[in-house]
């Protein structure tokens, strides 16, 4: 087994002297990757004042995968229709341009009955801009397993894990089941703490693999997870660890790259406008995509993904997504909602779910939305650059009940 380590030198500041040897000797370009600019580059990419640049031009920072778009688009229709009015965001009264910039907004993009109603761009950004939007990319993830489950190369999503991944056998993972995993209620030993320069768990395996390109998460997952005080399917928590180990699933099921698969099932089918991509967790020899919080892809091709679930998985004259993945992906079973007593939120196969409506959620961090509302027939995607990872949930709420209430009225 390896062990986790470090990088030698604060994130800030980071250096060739902080990586393992493994990640030199691995790469047949380290030049390219793991000059100490780029691995600076990588470990500042959170700094609040730049963020909202950063998270424009992930591909200039990290190794990437290309999930290739097909030669017909979807082609949504537009009736451009005013949001201009007063808002209001935690007691303060702003016009649209002081709400966008109150929260943050780089881009926003509003679908009601199919059609695009508004669209905005800030700070540099357009329609062709491909914005990582971190744990969004969890519910592409998710989308994948539903794929490789319909085309029959995942059995049922009650198998254990390790059925696909026998590498994960003494490992956290040695246990619970592929729907426990969609579920994160994998029992795994892991806390999501999101204080990155700190050396906490989580902020240790991202500035490993995805800073320094030590080792790949699920590399961690087969050698260093282990399990927590909960048994499977017992207790929500919320793992991105989790998320990195469907997408190995999905890799060794299918024979192929995440992207790939992505590129064949999902991206062509859907008629996405624009190329997609993953940044990955080393380079292309070695990497793999970031699967639980890596895809990059433009504010109209996430309206279109959230399109594609609000209509049962049809885009673009064709089913695409099973019809009956989208049900069982984004309405709660029974004793999932909420994740915990008192809480306003559920979690089906990662997607977040509104416990007080039918609303459904692909969220990511530094507050980016595509938030999918079935009874108004609204998507809004929202894309932001918050300084605090998380914790401004409320005045987003805020932002999108005021715009359904302009489109509704």
């Amino acid at each position: 087994m390896f062990h986790l380590k470090p990088l030698a030198v604060p994130l800030a500041a980071a250096t060739l002297s902080g990586l393992t040897g493994a990640a030199l000797a691995q790469s047949d370009d380290p030049g390219r990757w793991l000059t100490p600019t780029m691995i600076e580059a990588r470990a500042s990419m959170f700094m609040p004042t730049l963020n909202y640049l950063t998270f424009q031009h992930m591909d200039q920072m990290f190794a990437t995968r290309t999930v290739v778009a097909g030669d017909t688009v979807w082609e949504l229709p537009e009736n451009p229709m005013s949001l201009e009015g007063d808002y209001t965001i935690q007691g303060e009264s702003f016009d649209l341009e002081g709400a966008l910039e109150r929260t943050r907004t780089n881009a926003l993009v509003v679908l009601k009955d199919g059609v695009i109603v508004y669209e905005t761009y800030r700070n540099g950004s357009g329609p062709d801009t491909r914005f990582l939007t971190f744990s969004v990319a969890k519910s592409y993830t998710s989308t994948l397993i539903g794929f490789a489950l319909n085309d029959g190369l995942i059995e049922s999503l009650d198998d254990k894990v390790t059925k696909y991944l026998p590498e994960m056998e003494g490992s956290g993972y040695d246990g619970p089941t592929v729907r426990d995993v969609l579920r994160m209620r994998s029992g795994v030993n892991w806390e999501e703490r999101y204080e990155f320069g700190s050396q906490t768990q989580l902020t240790q395996v991202h500035d490993n693999s995805l800073v320094a390109y030590s080792y790949r998460w699920c590399d961690y997952a087969a050698n260093e997870s282990e399990p927590g005080a909960n048994a499977p399917d017992a207790v929500f928590n919320y793992a991105t660890l989790d998320t990195s180990v469907l997408g190995c699933i999905v890799e060794r099921v299918t024979g192929r790259t995440g992207a790939e698969y992505m590129s064949e099932k999902l991206w062509k089918p859907m008629g996405a406008e624009s190329d997609a991509y993953f940044i990955m967790d080393g380079p292309d020899d070695v990497g793999r995509e970031f699967y639980g919080a890596g895809l990059a892809v433009t504010a109209r091709d996430h309206a279109r993904f959230g399109q594609m679930f609000l209509q049962g998985g049809m885009a673009n004259g064709q089913q695409v997504v099973p019809a009956d993945w989208v049900t069982e992906a984004t309405v709660p079973d029974e004793g999932y909602e909420p994740v915990a007593e008192g809480e306003p939120v559920g979690y089906q196969y990662q997607w977040w779910t509104d416990a007080a409506s039918d609303v459904y959620m692909a969220l990511g961090l530094h507050h980016q939305f595509i938030r999918v509302d079935p009874t108004n027939d609204i998507v809004i995607v929202k894309i932001s650059y918050t300084q605090e990872p998380v914790g401004r949930d409320a005045e987003n709420e805020e932002l999108f009940a005021q715009i359904t209430a302009k489109l509704t009225q």
